[in-house]
């Protein structure tokens, strides 16, 4: 199998995997719009050969460039690692995971870090500690910070003030997202639509860099969130039902 380095210059071929099909959607073209900015950065995606029926990419960036609530300077960040379908259980997580960690060598970085959840959206963690990842940090509702360091450098840490972060949105339904994620426009779209259906006030705001997630994000998954009255309700994609069942969780007597 092999795995395609998207760059600026065929990243429109090649395309980042999410959302192939609907490469003309409003989700596809503000992701790309995203990358393309993110490369100056030292972002990397690397793709399953999609030719050759492969399923699946990692997303990592320098640490402090990484769109999740983190300090993590000196290392490589992994947004995302995601192996699907047909190309599952044959070794290829492994193999883009190895790819992220072979980098961070020959850069120099004093390890690899990512966030992982054990809810939705997001990879669990049994991948990175068999790879010799471990533990460094908790955060609500199931999210956690592993690390896989090379050298005896500070560990990359969460924030501790989530309850004050949501506090700061203030009253209403407010969807804070960004464009880190192609299937975010849908996303949106159904809060608002749930919003109105329950007669709430609705707003969006989006954050634009890595810098503000770091300093605003209300969930560790940074890029992201559904806060009612500033409690956050969701930190990933809902369907509007889904989304319409936790309003009346959370609006009921």
């Amino acid at each position: 199998m092999n795995i395609i380095d998207v760059t600026l210059e065929n990243v429109e071929e090649k395309g980042f995997f999410c959302l192939m099909s609907r490469k003309k959607s409003a989700g596809y073209q503000r992701k790309l719009q995203w990358l393309k900015a993110r490369f100056a950065e030292g972002l990397q995606i690397k793709l399953l050969d999609l030719s050759q029926g492969g399923r699946g990419f990692i997303e990592y960036i320098p640490g402090e460039y990484a769109w999740r609530p983190v300090e993590a300077a000196s290392y490589l960040f992994i947004h995302c690692l995601w192996v699907v379908g047909k190309s599952k259980g044959k070794g290829y997580a492994s193999r883009l995971l190895e790819t992220c960690l072979e980098d961070a060598r020959r850069q120099g970085k004093a390890g690899v870090a990512m966030v992982t959840s054990t809810g939705n959206w997001l990879l669990g963690k049994k991948l990175l500690l068999r790879h010799g990842f471990e533990v460094v940090g908790r955060a609500p509702p199931s999210f956690e910070l592993l690390v896989k360091k090379f050298d005896g450098a500070a560990s990359p840490s969460f924030p501790d003030d989530w309850d004050a972060r949501g506090e700061r949105f203030g009253p209403g339904l407010t969807v804070v997202r960004t464009d880190q994620c192609p299937y975010l426009d849908d996303a949106v779209r159904f809060a608002e639509e749930a919003a109105q259906e329950r007669g709430l006030e609705a707003r969006v705001v989006e954050l634009g860099s890595a810098q503000e997630i770091r300093e605003r994000a209300p969930s560790p998954y940074g890029v992201f969130s559904v806060l009612l009255d500033g409690t956050l309700i969701s930190h990933h994609y809902l369907s509007k039902k889904h989304l319409l069942q936790r309003l009346d969780y959370y609006t009921s007597p």
